[in-house]
Formats: C-alpha cells, structure tokens, sequence
C-alpha cells in the first residue's frame, strides 16, 4: 500500500523554495530621484547664487561708483542723464542717483532658483508672490555705495519695473535692507504717471520726471534700458566713455532684455522655438 505525504508537507516545501530563490535574487535598487528638466537659467543662476566673482564683479561696480561721487559733486555741469532726456541747466538742481531694483540692488537669486528647479519660466503670480515676501538681500556692495551717497546729501531713486501693486511691498523690502531715501516719492514703479509722456515698460519718462528737479549723477542697472532709451541698440556707441564714470553696470546673465532680443522679443514662441535662435545667435 502507497503512504501519502500529509498536505502540509507539500505546503511547508512551497515555502521553503520561495525563501530559497527569494534569497537568491538580486535585491531592487531604489530608483534615482527625478532630476527637473533642462533649464536654459541653470548655469546664468548657479553662477549669481554661488560664485565669488558674481559677487566680486557687484563689490567691483558700486567701489567703482563710490570713488566718482565726489568728482560729480564738483562739477556743476556733471549729468548722467542722456540729452535727449535732459531739459535745461543742471547747475542749480540738488544732486541725485537713480538706481534699478531687481538684481541691481537688491537679488532675486532665490525666485530665480525655484524656477530652475520647478523647470518653470517666468510666472508673473510667482513672482508677485515672491516680491509680497520682501525678503530679497541687498546686492554686495549696494548699501555701503547708497549710504556714501545719502552721506554727501546725494538723494536716491529707485526706478523699477515691478507694477504699481507691488510698490508697498517694495518699499517694504528695500527698508529692511536698511537702503536710504525709501519711500512713495522714491520708489516709481511702472505705470508711474508722468504727465505728456507715455513710456510703457520703458524708464525714460521717469528719468526725465527726476531729471527736471535734479542733477542726476549717475545711473546704475543691469539693463540698457535702465540707462537708455535706444530701440535696437542704436546709438549705445554714444556713450562708451560714460561707462564706469556716469553709468554702471551691474552683471545679469540670468534674464533681461538682451535674452528676449534673440528671438524677436516674440514670447508667444515655443520653448524649443526660442532656444533654436538662441543657438543661432552664437554660430561662428
């Protein structure tokens, strides 16, 4: 007569060869994490946010300035408003300086960053959430140049293209930073109301409303347009020699008007679209 096992054994012998080949196997490997995609900021932002020499080259520019307050001070007839935004004589106005805000004295490394990492352009209610945060540090170097400024009883303004809405909060930040001369009559936004001229996103209209009660000294930005109005370039030759005496310039490789020149300024282009003719603009 046959014995048959019990059913059990069968069972137990189950489970012991799953143990063996379980055993056995190649444990799994914990997949990397996502990496964000490719962002054409990630370099221009690395370097602002990490670098010495970003830092060095903002310290260089506002030293720079510092040594030709004095110079300016001195001659009545110094301007550093283009001609075509100048009206009258200057040698009676109280002097003033008229600086940019974003990534001229105060750094928005850390807005930038998020986009980089979310693989985002520009959002304009990121942004507008990031400004109602007033927590931008000043640029190295512009506190020590704005207060040698307020010092020589040199008045600052503050021309920014942030909209009128966040014109509060501006003020906000650029007092937390301890900056001189902050206030309503300062700090002119865009939509600034200038009266006979219409300038959009442009600054001329608010550089000649300064200039009409003030010698202005210098101008300091990180964009063309934050010195003058030339469509296409032209007539930027004009002014070389006012460059590190009336005018200068802070380092932005990270957006502004020079991007956007690539492609046509059209921003209703694809991403791969707009890449294209950025490569295009480098061939040799």
């Amino acid at each position: 007569m046959k014995h048959l096992a019990p059913p059990w054994i069968g069972s137990l012998a189950a489970i012991a060869l799953a143990a063996v080949l379980a055993g056995c196997a190649t444990p799994r490997r914990s997949e990397a994490p996502q990496l964000p995609a490719a962002h054409d900021a990630l370099h221009a932002v690395a370097w602002m946010r990490t670098s010495h020499e970003y830092a060095w080259a903002c310290r260089q520019t506002f030293r720079a300035a510092t040594t030709q307050i004095d110079a300016a001070l001195a001659d009545p007839q110094w301007d550093a408003l283009p001609p075509n935004e100048r009206q009258g004589s200057v040698a009676a106005l109280p002097p003033a300086v008229i600086v940019d805000v974003d990534e001229t004295v105060l750094d928005n490394g850390a807005f930038q960053a998020r986009l980089v990492r979310q693989g985002r352009g520009f959002d304009a209610r990121l942004w507008d959430a990031w400004v109602a945060e007033a927590r931008a540090p000043a640029l190295p170097g512009a506190k020590a140049f704005l207060d040698a400024l307020s010092a020589r009883g040199v008045r600052v303004f503050y021309v920014t293209n942030r909209g009128a809405a966040l014109r509060d909060a501006t003020i906000m930040n650029l007092r937390k930073v301890g900056f001189p001369d902050v206030g309503r009559e300062t700090v002119l936004t865009r939509g600034h109301r200038v009266p006979g001229c219409d300038e959009g996103s442009a600054k001329f209209c608010r550089r000649r409303w300064i200039g009409h009660g003030h010698r202005v000294l210098m101008l300091v930005g990180d964009q063309v347009s934050d010195f003058v109005h030339a469509p296409a370039g032209q007539g930027l030759d004009d002014f070389a020699d006012w460059l590190g005496q009336r005018w200068f310039v802070i380092p932005n490789p990270a957006y502004g008007g020079w991007e956007s020149d690539l492609f046509g300024n059209d921003w209703s282009l694809d991403e791969e679209t707009r890449r294209k003719r950025k490569l295009d603009s480098i061939v040799d």
